[in-house]
């Protein structure tokens, strides 16, 4: 009866998943060959995003072959470790302790090896890199990756490390052209509604501070990449901003239900002027695993 119900389940969301590949032939931004999210594959991602990734480094070359990964649960399903089983080397970030372990015994191999380590400790404004720094995590690296929920671009702000291709976390409930956040407030957890992180404006934005050109999104309308700016001429679709490339939510559509209680928002471009994570309180130490 269990696997019945499993199985009728799996049906169901099945039914309810779009048609990736109508949904591409639909937008006739994907008839462009530098639009990116055509190239969608998913190997270990949720998104397609592993497709992407490839595609974009196919593109610019890769240098280093190093990772940063922030928020990796288990290291079963996400964006980097498609890249560390084709010879990469980096850093995951793990906030829950019994996820943080299992990576490590599921990659043992590269761990012992000294390709991969994996931090336990939840990434803040104020601690991100100071826990990089326990792992003697490179100044810069060929690609980040950071999905933290509620916080992700507060984080992102704060982190000092640079890299040539960054894959953001944004909401996509927020309209391209408004340039929102949540407020930090490090006490507050994400509770699955559609308040949480910045749209794609504020990812631009921040972006933008950091030398990176928005360059598109996976078709689920999950995550932004954005390029080092002086490697992007004539290698992807432009305009380099929201409007151009932003995607829905198509995670569970229509998305992420909405909250309930009373929200705030504020503008992104306020806070990239300010000092990141001001009025927040410090999470976690973290140690290396």
């Amino acid at each position: 009866m269990r696997r019945s119900v499993a199985v009728l389940r799996r049906y169901v969301t099945l039914l309810h998943q779009p048609d990736l590949s109508a949904l591409v032939a639909a937008d006739g931004r994907h008839s462009d060959p530098l639009s990116l999210p055509r190239y969608h594959a998913r190997v270990y991602s949720q998104n397609g995003e592993d497709g992407i990734i490839a595609e974009i480094f196919r593109r610019i070359g890769t240098q280093s072959r190093t990772f940063i990964e922030i928020g990796v649960e288990t290291g079963t399903e996400n964006n980097s470790r498609f890249l560390l089983e084709q010879g990469w080397s980096g850093v995951w970030l793990e906030g829950n302790p019994s996820h943080a372990k299992a990576a490590v015994q599921r990659h043992s191999e590269a761990v012992e090896a000294g390709r991969l380590k994996v931090i336990c400790g939840f990434a803040t404004p104020e601690d991100i890199d100071d826990l990089l720094d326990i792992a003697d995590t490179p100044q810069v690296v060929d690609f980040l990756s950071l999905d933290i929920d509620q916080h992700t671009p507060h984080v992102w702000r704060a982190l000092r490390r640079r890299a040539r291709v960054s894959c953001i976390e944004y909401n996509a409930s927020i309209p391209a052209s408004c340039p929102v956040e949540v407020p930090y407030d490090a006490s507050i957890a994400w509770n699955g509604t559609n308040w949480f992180g910045g749209g794609l404006k504020a990812i631009e934005i921040i972006g933008a501070a950091k030398g990176l050109n928005l360059v598109g999104c996976d078709i689920f309308g999950t995550n932004a990449f954005l390029v080092d700016a002086r490697e992007t001429a004539g290698k992807f679709r432009q305009p380099f901003t929201a409007e151009t490339h932003y995607q829905p939510p198509r995670y569970g559509m229509p998305g992420h239900r909405p909250a309930n209680e009373a929200r705030t928002w504020q503008d992104a471009r306020v806070e990239s002027r300010s000092e990141p994570g001001v009025g927040g309180r410090r999470a976690g130490n973290g140690a290396s695993t």
